[in-house]
């Protein structure tokens, strides 16, 4: 008896699937730096007002003499003098008022400058992983003969 090969084949078949993960991690760093100017105006407006009250009071005496001289004859002649004296005094009182008013307006600018810092810092971590599937096939013929 004799055993013959007479067909032998093989088959391999392979088969790879790769995965990639990659992961990202940020730090953000801001620094703020706030300046502020502040400027103030004040405008003033003055408005006066003046009032003046006079009044017066005036008082006379008057004082008169009178002298009388007669003198009779055969006629009749008559001499009269008179004096008469005006004393005046006057009183004279003045009030004066004053009214001020006064308005302000006060203005103000406030300016801000804010400069900001910002630093990014990023962390890549890419991680495969690689799966290879192998499939192999072998066939055989053979053929045995009898003697």
């Amino acid at each position: 008896m004799t055993t013959e090969d007479i067909l032998s084949h093989s088959l391999t078949h392979s088969l790879t699937h790769t995965h990639t993960h990659t992961h990202t991690h940020a730090h953000i760093l801001c620094l703020s730096l706030s300046h502020t100017h502040t400027h103030t105006h004040t405008h003033t407006h003055a408005l006066t007002h003046t009032h003046t009250l006079t009044h017066s009071v005036s008082l006379s005496h008057t004082h008169a003499h009178t002298l009388s001289l007669s003198h009779t004859h055969a006629r009749t002649h008559s001499l009269s003098l008179s004096c008469t004296h005006t004393c005046t005094h006057t009183h004279t009182h003045t009030h004066t008022h004053t009214h001020t008013h006064s308005l302000s307006h006060t203005h103000t600018h406030t300016h801000a400058h804010t400069l900001c810092l910002s630093h990014t810092h990023t962390h890549t971590h890419t991680h495969t992983h690689t799966h290879t599937h192998c499939l192999s096939v072998s066939l055989s013929l053979s053929l045995t003969h009898t003697h």
